[in-house]
């Protein structure tokens, strides 16, 4: 697995102090949350505070994006600021998870069986380090957040058209570079009906992350990020208090994205197809 470097300091910014504050005072969180932060930082004066802010963004999150039931994770992937850039290593749905409670399953089945606890759990058993926090992010707030942010630009590889009443899922898009938003931009990551399947859909997840980061990276957004997680409401849940939020956007925003995925293979076992990490156990 990759070795990844810790976050190196930043340059200070009262916009990031101002911007930890209205997180912590704007959006409803209780004081207990934000204590083991403010404890840590007390006593030290204003620039010191945010320096050590900066020097310790959160690591290793592991960000799951649930579908539009809220159970089956359609996005699988963790998350390491660095000073490089932003490593994004995506985990593919059919991952191969051996579970001492479930038995054989595919890793997008953790969290509807046993909740964002045991995924993060079996995750970082896979990968053979602890991750630290998560994200659980329902894909239908990628609609609202790419109304928010006045859509991302996007150049769509191809024609994409695909319709499912039952997941209340409507493609249709042509290829070229064009901004992307609400229903299209969440058409544009769910799509996967094509001979590149969950691959390719990882492959422009990749491209709507980057250009988020692009997006992230203007102090017009940037400054809107309190009001932007309150327009995700119940769609957003996470156990990061707004100050480490704040400190993770401020550490990924406009830097280089640095995508990898889960290395393995694709094979079958007892005709069922998973992405295998190594060799797959025998039949």
């Amino acid at each position: 697995m990759p070795k990844w470097g810790a976050a190196q300091p930043q340059k200070k910014s009262l916009g990031f102090f101002s911007l930890a504050i209205a997180m912590a005072g704007g959006l409803g969180f209780g004081a207990f949350l934000l204590e083991p932060s403010l404890n840590a930082l007390r006593g030290l004066d204003p620039g010191a505070a945010i320096q050590q802010l900066l020097l310790q963004p959160p690591q290793d999150v592991l960000i799951l994006g649930t579908d539009e039931s809220g159970v089956l994770t359609d996005v699988m992937a963790t998350l390491h600021p660095a000073r490089e850039g932003v490593h994004l290593m995506q985990i593919p749905r059919d991952t191969f998870i051996d579970s001492a409670v479930h038995g054989e399953i595919k890793a997008n089945a953790l969290f509807a069986l046993g909740g964002i606890q045991e995924a993060e759990t079996e995750v970082s058993n896979l990968l053979g380090r602890p991750l630290q926090h998560h994200i659980l992010i329902n894909l239908k707030a990628i609609r609202k957040l790419g109304d928010a942010v006045g859509g991302v630009e996007i150049n769509v590889p191809k024609a994409m058209y695909y319709n499912d009443s039952r997941q209340n899922l409507a493609i249709a898009l042509e290829p070229g570079l064009q901004t992307l938003r609400g229903n299209d931009l969440e058409g544009f990551l769910r799509f996967r009906h094509d001979e590149q399947g969950d691959l390719g859909r990882m492959d422009r997840q990749r491209l709507v992350v980057s250009a988020l980061l692009k997006k992230l990276a203007s102090p017009q957004v940037i400054t809107q990020l309190p009001q932007l997680i309150s327009v995700l409401g119940g769609d957003l849940k996470t156990d990061l208090n707004p100050i480490e939020l704040a400190s993770l956007a401020t550490a990924v925003a406009g830097k280089p994205l640095i995508p990898s995925r889960l290395p393995g293979t694709s094979g079958y076992r007892n005709n069922i197809s998973y992405w295998f990490v190594g060799s797959p156990p025998p039949n």
